[in-house]
């Protein structure tokens, strides 16, 4: 995935992760870390040494306020480990839901704080699948909103151990997979003249055409191509869509057509032409994006997209 979303912790930026998959719903950083590819059932089974290890670790502070995290340094685990520590006095969770939660990770070298979302008062998204790792799963279904938890992992560099702290905020019900449609549908919309053109295959699946001598633009370009007839998206919701991203040149970076299963992201976590370019869109509808540098990757140091301009057609399938 090529978009910088929050499908993971705050952790994610710092080679870890808590999904277990990052393709199809959405990971952070945008040059594509990614946690294991292994299935759930290769996922290693924290020791009992781990779990003492985290058990060890002192949370104090007022329930909605960054907690207070102490332990003893180097702190490290053998693999992903995580520790309720709280239930939460609100809502109940449920598996499938999405969560809202504020999170701070610590580097387990020193115990320096890493990341927090606290601080730019950003709550960050997680859905509640089998793409998580279980024992994720076990220390959040079934608790309330409010409850906290720690969760512990080795970084993907193998620089250490990452321990975050969490506070979930909020929940939201996710549409049923069954009443998702996987692509645009509405009334077409006629372009404007210069655009790339965009063509379909039978499944839905879009190409385009980049008409020579087209100017990279210094302004967003957002051109419907479909009308939907669902509700107008809000910058602050989650969307699931099926999406395409090319570089100026047609080179095709990224297709969540090609995996096979819609992507779901908060627009609160993708680039700026995202968020910009598909609030006030309408569910259904399919959106030509064309994205400068300055909404997209920008000048971001040694990533693919370093000052590319974007093209994304995009099919906004569901929101909530």
């Amino acid at each position: 995935m090529k978009l910088r979303t929050s499908r993971g912790l705050v952790a994610i930026a710092l080679g870890t992760a808590l999904v277990l998959s990052g393709c199809a719903s959405g990971n952070d950083g945008g040059a594509s870390p990614s946690p294991s590819d292994a299935a759930a059932t290769d996922i290693p089974t924290p020791s009992a040494e781990d779990i003492a290890a985290l058990e060890a670790v002192k949370v104090t502070g007022d329930a909605g306020a960054e907690p207070t995290v102490e332990f003893t340094t180097p702190f490290t685990v053998s693999a992903a480990t995580a520790r309720s520590i709280d239930e939460g006095d609100g809502d109940p969770i449920a598996k499938g839901q999405q969560i809202s939660m504020q999170s701070a990770a610590f580097l387990g070298t020193d115990g320096s704080k890493a990341m927090s979302t606290w601080d730019s008062n950003s709550p960050e998204q997680l859905v509640l699948d089998d793409n998580l790792y279980p024992q994720l799963l076990d220390v959040l279904v079934g608790k309330k909103v409010g409850t906290r938890f720690l969760f512990a992992a080795p970084m993907n560099d193998g620089s250490g151990t990452l321990v975050t702290v969490a506070e979930v905020v909020e929940t939201k019900d996710v549409p049923d997979p069954a009443d998702v449609p996987t692509r645009a549908e509405g009334e077409a919309v006629t372009p404007a003249d210069g655009l790339p053109v965009v063509t379909l295959d039978d499944t839905g699946k879009p190409s385009i055409t980049v008409p020579e001598g087209y100017t990279a633009p210094t302004d967003l370009v957002v051109q419907p191509l479909i009308k939907g007839t669902g509700p107008e998206v809000t910058a602050d919701q989650t969307i699931i869509a099926n999406y395409t991203g090319w570089k100026l040149d047609g080179t095709q970076f990224d297709s969540s057509w090609d995996r096979g299963t819609p992507a779901t992201f908060p627009l609160t976590g993708v680039i700026a032409g995202w968020t910009q370019g598909l609030a006030g869109q309408t569910v259904g509808s399919q959106v030509l994006l064309v994205i400068p540098p300055s909404l997209g990757y920008g000048a971001s140091e040694g990533h693919e997209l370093q000052n590319e301009t974007l093209v994304f057609v995009v099919d906004i399938l569901a929101a909530y």
